[in-house]
């Protein structure tokens, strides 16, 4: 009989237990929006939509002062094998321009002399001009481009909702365990208590 109690405070203390968390989880997201207790003239909202704002000029500035700037996204842009790429495709572009100014009494011997000679000259030192240009691209991207604001600004265009099922589908599993650890400590503290009223 002793036994029978102390299993069924501890299974009351389970469900206790993963309910608060499960509601806890809940009152992350919701009320969505501001909903007025008449009686105590308070508004209650979930606390990712009430302070949504601010957890998008956060989560924009934590990108951009510790995991990207706007000088790595345009450095990498042009590292390795890009490199080579935008050499190549600098070369094309060149040599195409001059086969459509040029005109058609040139002989194609000339033409393609200059066609060499472009290829060398970009070959040799395309890099050098590449990377002066995105040195001063980048100088000017990093004075007229906040990535941290085009963060904020995405976060606060989405519908609140849709932050929600981005939330959940990142944290699924995190926020599952959360439930069944609540669970767990209230399944223990059930049978504390129950151990607790058959001592006294």
């Amino acid at each position: 009989m002793i036994v029978v109690k102390v299993l069924v405070l501890a299974i009351i203390g389970a469900l206790i237990g993963w309910l608060t968390n499960l509601i806890a989880i809940k009152l992350m997201f919701r009320p969505l929006y501001p909903v007025k207790i008449p009686v105590l003239n308070y508004s209650i909202q979930g606390l990712i939509p009430k302070r949504r704002e601010e957890l998008a000029k956060s989560i924009g500035d934590v990108i951009e002062n510790e995991l990207l700037s706007m000088n790595e996204i345009l450095d990498k842009a042009i590292e390795g094998n890009n490199m080579s790429q935008i050499k190549d495709t600098l070369k094309n572009k060149i040599n195409e321009i001059i086969r459509d100014k040029l005109p058609a009494i040139v002989p194609s011997m000339f033409k393609n002399m200059i066609y060499s000679y472009v290829d060398e000259f970009i070959e040799r030192d395309g890099e050098d001009i590449i990377r002066d240009f995105s040195k001063k691209a980048i100088e000017k991207a990093s004075k007229d481009i906040s990535l941290s604001q085009i963060v904020e600004e995405k976060i606060n265009s989405f519908d609140i909702r849709r932050i929600e099922e981005i939330i959940v589908s990142i944290a699924k599993q995190e926020l599952k365990h959360i439930e069944i650890l609540g669970g767990i400590l209230g399944f223990f503290i059930g049978i504390v208590q129950g151990i607790i009223v058959i001592l006294l």
